[in-house]
């Protein structure tokens, strides 16, 4: 029997260390999900690069490690023991956090339909890191996931300082996702094919998911859009006009337009982007006449920094009834949100419209 608490943990973990490791990667998704703040938040950012670089460092010592005599660790430091004895367990922990944490910065970048990609692909991830057959891949798989936390990571942090998005931002970010692994492959040039073999395969991925705009655009996110009757300004607060019945209380606005002869069309959206920031977003009016055909395009300029988020609107003066939808893109074709609404034209009646505030 053991002697103590701590023996009893030791063997524990030792007849059970699969589960164990599963239980801290899930223990790493639930831990983001309670303390995730917001996307620029410097705190959370340095958070992430000390979880990057100590899962950096603990595989780079393991591959130097691997073909050499077990370590003996009697009579080493406590905290020396424990490092070794959980490293494993530590490193899917930070993992899963990390994982976890660009799961939820993307899927709240864009809309589950456009980013269904990219998410499928982490979440794939996030079970594979705890089946037999992938865990048997060993360190290779591990640089893999690695690789990928080191690209997600730099996919926003790099657009949150330079104050836009864009191609060319992209790319800037997938170079620096990179620089990590080539400066511990000229460090390690025996374990060089091994390091940047699996971190080419996410790249190349990354770049392909990119180009056919399946990468959500992180930071940008959109917290809420509307379509209405009518939207207007008073001091620092926006009305917005609808007479959305009260049992459809899960759309926003009219997305079952009425409309009378002089009717406008409203479209109200916030977009949160990080302090400091300005670009510019597409807002596209699509009609459904057999496909979605584009009906028009409304360049918007946004700035950042407000926590709830920048708010704006399009009008659209001229359509046809049927079935619509807006969707708000990046000026490279990445679509942050989308609303649907019916639209039908009626004679006018008397009719009264409810009034919300957004502030």
């Amino acid at each position: 029997m053991p002697s103590s608490a701590s023996e009893w943990l030791r063997l524990y973990y030792a007849e059970n260390e699969r589960r164990v490791a599963a239980v801290f990667f899930a223990g790493g998704f639930l831990f983001d999900l309670v303390t995730t703040g917001r996307i620029d938040s410097w705190l959370v950012i340095g958070q992430q690069l000390v979880y990057l670089a100590v899962v950096m460092l603990a595989l780079t010592q393991m591959v130097l490690e691997e073909g050499a005599p077990p370590r003996e660790l009697a009579g080493a430091p406590a905290l020396k023991r424990w490092y070794f004895e959980y490293r494993t367990a530590a490193l899917h922990f930070l993992l899963g956090s990390l994982l976890s944490l660009y799961a939820i910065f993307f899927f709240k970048s864009s809309s589950l339909f456009a980013s269904f990609g990219f998410l499928a692909v982490l979440v794939a991830l996030l079970l594979a890191n705890e089946l037999p057959r992938f865990r048997s891949l060993g360190l290779s798989f591990k640089f893999a996931l690695l690789g990928l936390c080191w690209l997600s990571f730099f996919a926003y942090v790099i657009p949150i300082l330079a104050g836009s998005v864009g191609t060319g931002v992209f790319l800037l970010s997938m170079l620096a996702g990179c620089l990590p692994f080539a400066a511990v492959a000229l460090r390690v040039p025996a374990a060089r094919r091994r390091i940047l073999v699996p971190m080419g395969s996410v790249l190349a991925g990354f770049l392909a998911l990119y180009f056919f705009r399946l990468i959500p655009p992180v930071p940008l996110s959109i917290p809420f859009i509307g379509v209405y009757h009518g939207v207007e300004r008073s001091a620092d607060v926006y009305v917005l006009s609808h007479e959305r019945p009260w049992w459809r209380f899960w759309q926003n606005g009219d997305q079952h337009f009425t409309a009378q002869p002089g009717d406008k069309v409203h479209v109200y959206f916030r977009v949160f982007s990080p302090t400091r920031f300005s670009d510019q977003v597409l807002m596209r009016w699509y009609r459904k006449d057999g496909r979605w055909a584009l009906q028009d395009t409304i360049p918007i300029r946004i700035v950042g920094g407000r926590d709830a988020g920048f708010r704006g609107y399009g009008i659209k003066t001229n359509y046809l009834p049927g079935h619509w939808k807006v969707q708000v893109e990046t000026v490279d074709g990445r679509e942050i949100g989308r609303v649907y609404f019916d639209l039908e034209i009626s004679e006018p009646v008397p009719r009264s419209f409810e009034r919300e505030t957004d502030g």
